[in-house]
């Protein structure tokens, strides 16, 4: 979801931040040339250490904390909530990145609302991997039609509730490859647009896209199981400064699972991140390849853009700068990358741009069609033991308007 201007209420936090105490080194992940203020893992916290606000357990090895938030943007007013983050180890050993979980509830003046949590979880050994949410939104969003030659004049509200539950289960089958599987649960209820487009005022396109159904502006229940194999050599997946993942999964979605549609979701996700030199310089890079066969409602298909649900694309936010699924279709590549740069204290800066595409079949995909995106930000260094940063972007894309977004972790 796009923010025109969105903002932090800091009240607190920055106090809440400099509480936390630095991490001592890593045994398995220490790099001598590594900035001041960016502190690899720690195995352990110091056990004569002075418990900081917020830290929990008997080793201090979790962090819970606050996080007021007050935003802005077009479709929704005024908004604001409150978040809390739980980042930290459930182990001692050194084999166990650290896990994190979030939970924020937030309403606008327009009426608009979410309660959210979403989760990464590590078991002792990383034995097992968890990952997931839970969301129910209450929203106005954009819709412009499907396809890669949608309009801005075909801007056109639409309201519904969308309740998600994925939840992804792995078990380590190998070092740093995990398999298992994955369910989706999508219900969209209360669908509802007014009769106009907002630019020109002719008939809203929800309502005359000839490649949207009558079923399509009705409730809609989904739901898929699939398997889903990754390996992941990360250091640390909210943050990374070196490692890789390969992640691919297959989500099969029928009426004997209670879906209203039946088709199949194929994704390829690839990352790679690397020091220039030293950690004071990041150089992050993903692919993303969404497909789908069989009949796809509206809501489902592939879409650039996309930050809305963002465990369907691995917590991943796709080409930050296109307005949300502004650009969707059946089929959809895209790739990002991103040069993450230490600042100052806990401050750092970076540059990122992308490209994609979508289109309908898969060998239709054309050069002409390709979209842009781009844009900078800063981080700060909200939880340094766990690299759990803050993140706020200005971004442009193609058929967007720029805005500035506001986030708890990397893009990707």
């Amino acid at each position: 979801m796009r923010f025109s201007l969105a903002a932090l209420l800091l009240t607190g936090l920055a106090f809440n931040a400099a509480a936390q105490p630095a991490a001592p080194p890593d045994s398995v992940y220490t790099n001598s040339t590594s900035a001041p203020g960016l502190a690899p893992l720690t195995t352990q916290m110091q056990s004569r250490a002075t418990k900081s606000f917020g830290q929990l357990g008997k080793n201090k090895t979790l962090t819970l904390l606050p996080i007021p938030v007050i935003f802005y943007q077009a479709e929704t007013g005024f908004g604001y909530g409150l978040g809390a983050l739980l980042s930290g180890r459930f182990s001692q050993d050194t084999l166990t990145r650290p896990s994190n979980a979030r939970l924020q509830y937030w309403t606008t003046t327009k009426g608009q609302s979410l309660i959210q949590l979403v989760h990464s979880v590590y078991t002792p050994g990383e034995k097992f991997y968890l990952n997931g949410e839970i969301s129910a939104y209450d929203i106005l969003l954009y819709y412009y039609g499907k396809g890669p030659n949608t309009t801005s004049a075909s801007e056109s509200e639409t309201n519904y509730k969308l309740f998600i539950i994925n939840q992804r289960l792995q078990k380590q089958v190998a070092p740093k490859l995990f398999f298992g599987a994955l369910y989706r649960y999508t219900s969209i209820t209360n669908v509802s647009a007014p009769g106009r487009t907002t630019n020109d005022g002719m008939t809203n396109v929800f309502y005359t896209d000839p490649r949207i159904t009558e079923r399509e502006r009705q409730n809609t229940r989904i739901s898929g199981l699939g398997p889903v194999i990754t390996y992941d050599t990360r250091d640390v997946p909210l943050a990374a400064f070196h490692g890789d993942l390969l992640d691919f999964g297959a989500t099969f979605n029928g009426t004997g699972l209670g879906s209203d549609y039946r088709f199949v979701r194929y994704q390829l996700d690839a990352r790679h991140f690397q020091p220039l030199g030293s950690t004071r310089t990041i150089l992050a890079a993903q692919f993303l390849g969404q497909f789908h066969t069989g009949d796809v409602p509206f809501r489902e298909l592939a879409g650039l853009g996309a930050n809305l649900g963002g465990t369907l694309y691995n917590n991943a936010n796709l080409l930050r700068g296109i307005y949300e699924q502004r650009f969707r279709d059946r089929q959809m590549i895209m790739f990002q990358a991103e040069l993450r740069q230490k600042l100052f204290w806990r401050i750092d800066g970076a540059i990122f741009g992308g490209v994609g595409n979508v289109n309908q079949y898969i060998d239709k995909f054309a050069l002409k069609d390709t979209k842009y995106a781009g844009g900078a930000g800063i981080r700060f260094n909200f939880l340094q033991r766990d690299r759990v940063n803050l993140r706020l972007d200005y971004a442009a894309g193609t058929g967007s308007s720029p805005g500035i977004l506001f986030a708890i972790g990397e893009a990707f």
